[in-house]
């Protein structure tokens, strides 16, 4: 995928294709009528921003649901048979070692993060970045000009039937493994691919509102995914709910960053993710971002996405502290990298039409030991 890895650091996607007003949300379902990946916010916390930060309610996303699912504790001895492993372990060991290959190639800074993490976990973020990192490159690599619908539909699937033990690949067998041993629900996956259909069906955004359901699938879904694996810190006194909402903080940041790092080269492609409503808010138009003229109005524009994109940051602090020590330092990394990416936005002087922000090589090898002494504090509690 060409973004991020949300919570884990995996590859989230770019803007990709959002719904009509009426058909926008899944309404329905009990919960509670609170807006996902928006806890209070710290009083530390400076950053303001005059556009809404406000997303959807996790009634309508059935977010709560997932959370729920996913907190139980997994006993081997009654799960569904459907879901128990009974893959040759060396098929197994070379599906893992395939995994992490690829992650390692294509997701270095986020693979040194993974050497912390105990094996079984290590092996599961692997087998989530693959599957994340091949649906991704179904909409958006060399062949995304010939994916239908009908495809997707076929890769869901083919999704279901690694979640009921019948791997199609080796690559498929890492991630069928994974969920006979952690209690993943096949949920956030499955609103992942809901992500790549509308990815083909649109490329305008009326409203964040919009913005951010795309955000959801194809970002926050993936911190719903890793947070079973990682684990909470036994010694945490937060709600699941709570630690959770910081993941999808982290994936809706870092898809916000994503954004707004790719303007230009989207731009490129006729597509614009920023929302059409506040583009106009400050007198521009997608006729500015083709013209690539970097404009007072657009330097203003520009310190109010990264002023939201880093609220989504510091919500996903939050929750980044409760879980497991052995997992913090990935999502310390993706944290700290991503908020690095906004500042060089800043020292382009916003100009991100005609110039691709980047932390050098050198940077990010620098900023891994400052990340990997956060990831060594105790769990706090920053809510009241």
């Amino acid at each position: 995928m060409n973004a991020s890895f949300s919570y884990a650091a995996i590859p989230c996607m770019k803007t990709r294709n959002a719904m009509s007003k009426s058909a926008k949300y899944r309404v329905g379902g009990a919960g509670r009528g609170v807006a996902i990946a928006i806890p209070k916010r710290r009083k530390k916390d400076c950053h303001s921003s005059e556009l809404s930060v406000h997303g959807i309610p996790s009634t309508d996303l059935f977010v709560h649901e997932i959370v729920r699912r996913q907190s139980k504790k997994i006993d081997l001895t009654t799960l569904d048979v459907s879901r128990r492993s009974k893959l040759n372990p060396m098929f197994l060991e070379e599906a893992y070692e395939r995994c992490k290959g690829i992650c390692s190639e294509y997701a270095k800074t986020f693979y040194l993060g993974t050497m912390l993490m105990t094996e079984e976990r290590q092996k599961a973020i692997w087998a989530i970045y693959v599957w994340c990192r091949r649906t991704d490159e179904l909409v958006d690599g060399p062949n995304a000009i010939h994916i239908t619908s009908a495809a997707l539909d076929r890769w869901e699937e083919r999704l279901e039937d690694i979640f009921n033990g019948r791997p199609y690949d080796v690559l498929d067998a890492a991630l069928t493994h994974t969920v006979s041993k952690f209690p993943l629900d096949i949920k956030p996956f499955k609103d992942m691919i809901e992500g790549m259909r509308m990815d083909t069906r649109k490329d305008r955004y009326s409203n964040f509102e919009e913005l951010y359901l795309y955000c959801y699938y194809v970002a926050g879904t993936v911190g719903l995914m890793s947070v079973p694996v990682m684990g909470i810190a036994p010694e945490s006194s937060i709600s699941d709910q709570t630690i959770y909402n910081g993941a999808l903080s982290l994936g809706i940041g870092n898809q916000l960053t994503n954004i707004l790092r790719d303007v230009g080269e989207d731009a490129s492609r006729g597509r614009v993710y920023l929302p059409q409503d506040e583009l106009a808010k400050f007198g521009l138009s997608d006729k500015d971002i083709f013209s690539r003229k970097v404009t007072d109005g657009w330097r203003e524009l520009m310190k109010e996405q990264i002023a939201r994109a880093r609220f989504y940051f510091d919500q996903a602090e939050e929750g980044a502290t409760q879980l497991h020590k052995a997992s913090r330092w990935p999502v310390w990394s993706s944290l700290m990298l991503y908020r690095m990416i906004l500042d060089s936005i800043e020292s382009n002087d916003y100009d991100n039409l005609t110039k691709r922000a980047f932390v050098r090589g050198t940077k990010k090898l620098m900023a891994l030991p400052e990340a990997y002494t956060r990831s060594l504090s105790n769990p706090t509690t920053f809510f009241s």
